[in-house]
């Protein structure tokens, strides 16, 4: 797994999204008023994720901001779970998440986002109107129905944000050629439909939980150095 380690400084923030209360961590470098990368959890993840942890990690460390949270029905969050969740209900929490965080004075008005798995659909489905100036996205799905043994009792469980990745800049694609769940042609798809500066890797061998010591750690360097390029002078 991931190696976590100790970050400059942690605040425990909540926000309210369509009357749910959210509850988050913001972590801060050293460096005043920081460009800020919002992370978006997968599924069945939460905000304790060890990518969302190490991320955090690496981007203090090059003078980046990051802010992780739940999303309604998990965590720490408000919402039950079954009935609380579809990719509306992210997207909604996500822009909610954006607005609180560019309210903020001891962060800068630069931001970007980060997603993995559905919280990498969800990052494409907002981005754009949202004005994320960076993106960096692992395994993200653009249809369900593309989804291999997608979760029951969740509703509902059904999109399409295709024509929302058209268009989009300064984006990473990350995706392991070997995913059983989500299929590596939707990485191909996102970045032939986004416009430059783009990059696509494709992990060698990659299965979707990213369970190769080797990947997690070129995806850390990758995303950290995407963002660093794109949000810092």
């Amino acid at each position: 797994m991931f190696k976590i380690q100790q970050v400059s400084l942690c605040k425990a923030i909540h926000f309210l999204s369509d009357g749910f209360l959210l509850r988050g961590t913001l972590h801060l470098p050293a460096d005043a008023c920081p460009p800020v990368v919002i992370g978006s959890h997968g599924l069945l993840s939460d905000s304790e994720s060890p990518k969302q942890l190490e991320l955090a990690t690496r981007c203090n460390a090059l003078g980046l901001a990051y802010f992780r949270f739940d999303h309604r029905g998990c965590g720490r969050s408000q919402g039950y779970f079954p009935e609380a969740t579809s990719l509306k209900a992210r997207a909604s929490d996500l822009v909610h998440a954006v607005r609180m965080i560019r309210s903020r004075r001891d962060t800068g008005s630069r931001f970007g986002l980060f997603g993995s798995s559905m919280g990498g659909a969800t990052c494409l489905a907002v981005a754009g109107d949202v004005g994320a100036e960076s993106l960096v996205i692992y395994a993200a799905p653009l249809r369900s129905h593309t989804v291999n043994h997608p979760p029951t009792g969740i509703i509902p469980f059904d999109f399409d944000i295709s024509a929302k990745a058209r268009g989009l800049n300064n984006i990473l694609i990350i995706h392991g050629d070997a995913d059983e769940i989500v299929p590596c042609s939707d990485a191909e798809e996102i970045f032939n439909s986004a416009d430059e500066p783009k990059r696509i890797v494709r992990q060698k061998q990659g299965d979707h939980p990213m369970s190769r010591k080797s990947h997690q750690q070129t995806f850390i360097r990758d995303a950290g150095r995407w963002f660093k390029a794109t949000l810092l002078p």
